[in-house]
């Protein structure tokens, strides 16, 4: 059984996507920011626009399709296992299910789960998003994040990743007054071992700087 122990209670947020893809978080004071994957997204956006011409519209939908439903059925397991749920393979895919399977040893080291799926926000950089975990892996409070890959990435890869978890950080940082200093992510490959990359917060606080200055010096806030 995973402990749960929310330092405080946290409203949820409505969120609203438009038809360019970007996504706004409004707060409990009507104030809207850029969800954290529309400010990450923006600087490889021009990257995803030359795949999409490369391999063809109709492929490149088929493939984004997949692997977006393929990365929220494994969210949902996790999800539910951490909530204790013991009916949670009920209706998995089993392509998710597999990938499941393969990280479950490394989900069974997280404990004192503060958050899950929880909205975060911070109005100090600008941005909001929801949370996969923010709880204790092997002792250590954390920022968990579960992604999936048809490939086996190196952590040069994932820059993205980490400053994504680290916006969460400094979310819960401004919320609950309390710093996060370790960054997880958990990551399942298809047809492959998984892989665990356990990174400083403090490391990537420049790389999410940049991403944040690149997608202000480059997108008109709606």
């Amino acid at each position: 059984m995973f402990n749960y122990c929310p330092p405080i209670q946290l409203q949820d947020l409505k969120s609203t996507t438009f038809p360019d893809g970007k996504r706004y978080y409004q707060l409990p004071d009507g104030t809207r920011l850029p969800s954290v994957t529309t400010v990450i997204g923006a600087k490889g956006k021009q990257a995803i626009m030359e795949w999409r011409k490369r391999v063809g519209e109709e492929q490149a939908n088929k493939i984004s399709r997949q692997a977006s439903s393929r990365g929220t059925n494994l969210h949902t397991l996790c999800e539910k296992y951490l909530n204790n749920d013991e009916k949670y393979f009920m209706s998995a895919m089993p392509d998710a299910f597999q990938m499941f399977k393969s990280i479950k040893p490394l989900l069974n080291k997280i404990d004192n789960i503060h958050y899950q799926e929880q909205a975060l926000w911070s109005v100090k950089i600008g941005m909001a998003g929801r949370v996969d975990c923010i709880g204790e892996y092997d002792g250590v409070l954390s920022v968990i994040d579960f992604k999936t890959s048809k490939r086996v990435k190196n952590k040069e890869d994932i820059d993205n990743y980490f400053a994504q978890c680290t916006a969460y950080a400094m979310m819960y940082e401004e919320l609950i007054g309390s710093s996060i200093d370790q960054i997880v992510i958990i990551m399942a490959v298809e047809n492959s071992d998984p892989l665990i990359f356990i990174q400083k917060t403090e490391d990537y606080i420049n790389t999410l700087l940049d991403f944040i200055k690149f997608y202000r010096e480059n997108n008109v806030v709606k």
